[in-house]
């Protein structure tokens, strides 16, 4: 009976380990598996490649810059999210007129597919027809619909900023609401007490607010250094990574390889698997994670 007990866990347990074994961890040894071997454009495996796929893959011309481009995604688009969204999660957190409806409206970004938004912005920026190009004709911006001023992801410099722009207006509103619920937790005593002792709105913001927010600051940032190194509809939906791979990151890159060679596609993946792990634990390692708040 002792024994049955101590296996008891297990009936519990168990169907979520194995769940994550089948989910997780095979097809992450499958990607290992697959990034040395030789396989064709049609799936047909020819045999070991060895570190051939790594080899051809770091010796690609596009690979660094991609991986640099990755890196400057991830930084702009986490960062500007969670700037604006502790903005706005410190006005939801006022009561004013309207606060319903405010946080109702900011629920449409996220409730909408990543896709369809993408595919959104992509029509308000077409170089024909567009409303945004449309706008910027009316005001004296540009002097013609339809011209190379007016193709704003036909050019490299002004294609990328606008993938930024629509990754952070996806990716405000759920960390937005991470924030309201952290703001929910932080009893009310503790503005009471700096107010007696005399602190202003920036110190109790700097002093308190933002160490008591820190456990759901990290979730949300955390999630969303995964979310967005991994982002894939954005990207492809408006760029394809063009012009060149201009406005490519690893994943549209690994995506693109897939196409010609799928071993060193499956090698670019476990770069990834690689890059996410190591910013992940950069991350971690800056927040802080582990120290309690005082």
């Amino acid at each position: 009976m002792k024994r049955l007990r101590v296996l008891e866990p297990l009936a519990w347990v168990g169907p979520a380990v194995v769940l994550i074994a089948l989910v997780v961890l095979w097809p992450v040894i499958e990607m290992v598996r697959t990034s040395f071997l030789e396989v064709s454009r049609f799936g047909v495996v020819r045999g070991w490649n060895g570190t051939e796929n790594y080899d051809k893959l770091f010796a690609e011309t596009d690979f660094w810059p991609v991986m640099l481009r990755s890196l400057i995604w991830v930084v702009a688009v986490v960062g500007f999210t969670v700037l604006i969204s502790l903005a706005l999660a410190q006005l939801f957190n006022q009561r004013f007129p309207g606060r319903k409806i405010a946080r109702w409206a900011l629920i449409a970004p996220w409730a909408a597919s990543v896709l369809m938004t993408s595919i959104i912005f992509k029509w308000m920026l077409d170089p024909e027809v567009g409303i945004i190009n449309l706008i910027r004709r009316d005001l004296g911006l540009i002097p013609a619909m339809g011209g190379s001023d007016a193709d704003q992801l036909g050019q490299a410099a002004t294609a990328f900023p606008w993938l930024i722009f629509v990754a952070v207006f996806v990716s405000v509103p759920f960390t937005t609401y991470a924030l309201l619920a952290g703001l929910a937790t932080i009893p009310s005593d503790v503005y009471e007490a700096a107010k007696m002792d005399g602190a202003s709105k920036f110190r109790t913001y700097w002093s308190i607010t933002l160490p008591l927010l820190r456990p759901a600051l990290t979730v949300a940032a955390l999630i969303n250094v995964m979310n967005v190194f991994n982002s894939f509809p954005i990207i492809w939906s408006m760029t394809h990574g063009q012009p060149g791979y201009s406005t490519a990151t690893s994943t549209i890159f690994m995506f693109i390889l897939k196409g010609s060679n799928i071993g060193e596609s499956a090698a670019m993946s476990v770069v990834n698997f690689g890059m996410v792990i190591v910013l992940t634990a950069i991350f971690l390692k800056i927040s802080k994670w582990k120290q309690e708040v005082a």
